[in-house]
């Protein structure tokens, strides 16, 4: 090998050792008689010693390094005499006897730093030179502990590794697919898969029992900071078991890596029900870290006078506690923020609750102060809080409050990202209804099962039906979800009828599901978390890219290959395609 030791194990305990290292400049420091370079590899930073008395030639020689250049030395561990205690190796350096450059660098476009100085578009150009930055190469192997504590878990618990096909058939449900024109059949294409749903229920049937798999899954779909055209899950499922069993192991999964990785014991995961989490936090992944839950004012805001209350389908609120000495300024700025497009709010009402007791709202045109005391009462506000107010079509305003509540709680610094608060989310609606096309469509997938207490109502009150479904959810974010799935063909048909399937349509496309129901399907569930989310939030991040070594732009392009691209004409011919001009 071409090195002896990694740049960050030699220590104390090394000095008087001949050692050899290998790796890139990351800087060096000419002080006239010395020289210094700092020497990276993928562990860490050892500093070299070049001395101009001893070996004048090799400090010359040292003195011609550029930045990323990568080169071996050897030479003698020493201690250093001005230590560096904020690195493993910062106690000894090592004076050079022999350099050797194996290869030239061209100046980078970014400093190689913790640091850079580099934009995001300009350093997903160059993203071999990224991850050579200490952030990302921590973040990758927080992927890598991931990866490896989930199936040390799943091993132990008798679960079965099982790959499944990434060339599928193409179905309308869900996000849009990506395509693969086939050659050898002229016309057809396959899709890549979404998930691999109906090939992880198949294994049931098939009598696999527990299976498990890390595997890509594409959507070709509208991006941001937590999406990706392609990304990782944790695809899970089990037989003959409950709802119970699911949320069992898989809390017991995210237990384990919490400890594992990060060294966190978690209490119980609580289950919150959907109607809870809508009617406390408008939001079916609520970030539970702070309180500011919804009171709903109704019986104590309408019928005095006030026409935009008066008429509404709901009012409701949040205390900002300790919140009554924001300026007008601040009042105006998160008046401003309700009525982005983003949150689609008319107006925002506020509330302060002066130390004095006394109310200041900009209702008080409409509002007694005993009123005022009732909507404090309510909300079980104290002298010097802040009641903010909403009002509007149900679902709408809630929805709206919960992009104002999160904004309090990133204001007022509640939103901590080494705090966790982990919580299942269960009994959600079954089917969710568009306007737009005018039909109902499967808030999860269309294989999920209904509560079987509520099965009847799929003839009558689809609405109200149930699914027996749960996500789980991290400090506001959704990181896994499932259900306990229909393995009865019967009950599979009418989910198609009810989301609008003709008989001919479900049996094309999920003709070889349901045909496998009629030999024998287990009872049966599962999950799937995703995996680059999983890891972003276990770092306390927001974006999944860098915890991704290869990501897409927020357009789906890869700047370093520079795809999608164009394919010749021959291609195109090969695969009887012609491209509109």
């Amino acid at each position: 090998m071409l090195r002896t030791h990694t740049c960050g194990e030699l220590n104390i305990n090394h000095v008087n050792q001949h050692v050899t290292l290998s790796g890139w400049v990351q800087k060096s420091r000419d002080l006239g008689g010395m020289t210094f370079i700092d020497l990276r590899d993928f562990y860490g930073i050892t500093q070299l010693a070049f001395n101009m008395e001893t070996n004048d030639q090799l400090c010359e020689k040292a003195r011609t390094l550029g930045r990323e250049y990568v080169i071996q030395i050897s030479g003698k561990v020493i201690e250093r005499e001005n230590k560096n205690p904020n690195i493993p190796t910062g106690e000894i350096e090592i004076l050079v006897e022999e350099l050797t450059i194996l290869n030239t660098s061209k100046t980078p476009p970014f400093t190689i730093e913790d640091e850079t100085d580099g934009g995001e578009e300009l350093r997903m150009k160059y993203r071999y030179l990224d991850l050579r930055r200490n952030p990302l190469k921590k973040n990758l192997r927080l992927r890598h502990q991931v990866s490896h504590a989930v199936r040390s878990y799943l091993d132990e618990l008798g679960f079965t590794e099982v790959e499944t096909p990434y060339l599928i058939k193409s179905t309308p449900e869900g996000a849009r697919d990506f395509v693969v024109p086939s050659r050898m059949h002229p016309g057809e294409f396959y899709a890549l898969p979404q998930s691999p749903q109906t090939f992880k229920q198949l294994l049931m049937v098939a009598g696999y029992d527990r299976y498990y798999q890390i595997v890509k899954c594409f959507r070709d779909e509208d991006l941001r900071a937590d999406r990706q055209p392609e990304f990782t899950q944790i695809d899970c499922e089990m037989s003959f078991i409950t709802q119970e069993d699911i949320l069992d192991v898989f809390g017991g999964m995210v237990k384990h890596l919490f400890k594992t990785v990060k060294g966190i014991e978690l209490d119980e995961i609580p289950l919150l029900p959907y109607s809870e989490a809508m009617r406390l936090y408008g939001s079916d992944k609520p970030d539970t870290r702070f309180d500011m839950t919804f009171v709903e004012l109704n019986d104590v805001a309408q019928g005095k006078g006030f026409k935009v209350f008066d008429s509404v389908e709901l009012i409701v609120g949040i205390n900002a506690k300790g919140c009554a000495n924001y300026s007008r300024k601040q009042l105006d700025a998160l008046t401003d923020f309700v009525k982005r497009p983003q949150v689609g709010a008319n107006g925002l009402v506020y509330v302060k609750y002066n130390e004095d007791g006394t109310f200041k709202s900009s209702v008080d045109k409409f509002f007694t102060q005993e009123d005022l005391q009732q909507w404090a009462d309510k909300m079980q506000a104290q002298p010097g809080d802040l009641l903010l107010v909403l009002a509007g079509e149900k679902d709408k305003t809630r929805k709206q409050l919960n992009e104002l509540r999160l904004e309090m709680g990133t204001r007022l610094g509640l939103r901590n990202p080494n705090e966790y608060k982990v919580l299942w989310v269960t009994d959600f609606p079954l089917l969710e209804w568009d306007e737009d096309t005018n039909r109902w469509y499967a808030m999860h997938h269309p294989f999920t099962a209904p509560k079987p207490e509520d099965i009847e109502k799929l003839n009558t009150h689809k609405g109200e039906v149930r699914a027996n479904a749960y996500d789980l959810v991290i400090n506001g974010v959704e990181i896994g979800g499932g259900s306990i799935r229909i393995h009865d063909r019967t009950l599979q048909e009418k989910m198609f009828e009810v989301l609008g399937f003709s008989k001919e349509e479900a049996e094309k496309q999920f003709g070889f599901l349901m045909g496998a129901f009629e030999y024998g399907a287990p009872p049966h569930g599962g999950i799937a978390f995703g995996f680059d989310r999983l890891c972003a939030v276990l770092a306390g991040s927001d974006s999944i890219r860098d915890f991704i070594a290869f990501p897409k732009n927020n357009a789906g392009r890869d700047m370093m290959i520079d795809a999608p691209d164009t394919i010749s004409q021959e291609q195109l011919d090969e695969l009887g395609l012609m491209l509109k001009k």
